[in-house]
């Protein structure tokens, strides 16, 4: 029996990977572009007791995480079940984990602020 009898077709990934390590360079220099000049629109202007740089830092992070697990994990291809579970998880444990370093974070902060403790950091 020969191999030769059937043809498989083999199509070049290359294209793809380049197109969304662009993507992900471009939100990345993005990220370190806004920490560098911090602009003051985004540090002064607070929602949900944290400043918009903050919450852009957080949206840009979780969509970069979405790229390398929705292309680099192959979930584009997989049924929406699968799809829709891995996702789930993830979304629940970092509103969890955010969840808990915002109230940790205002509840140190009120700390330092209202009582005998100073900051000397």
């Amino acid at each position: 029996m020969s191999h030769d009898t059937h043809t498989h077709e083999h199509s070049s990934n290359i294209k793809r990977i380049w197109q969304v390590f662009g993507i992900l360079s471009v939100v990345t220099i993005v990220e370190v572009y806004l920490g560098i000049i911090r602009p003051d629109a985004l540090v002064m202007n607070d929602f949900l007791a944290m400043n918009l740089l903050n919450w852009v830092f957080i949206i840009l992070t979780l969509y970069k995480a979405y790229k390398i697990t929705w292309v680099f994990m192959h979930m584009e291809g997989e049924t929406a079940s699968l799809r829709w579970a891995v996702v789930s998880t993830v979304i629940f444990l970092v509103l969890y984990l955010l969840f808990i370093l915002l109230v940790e974070a205002d509840y140190i902060h009120d700390v330092f602020r209202d009582s005998t403790i100073k900051w000397n950091f």
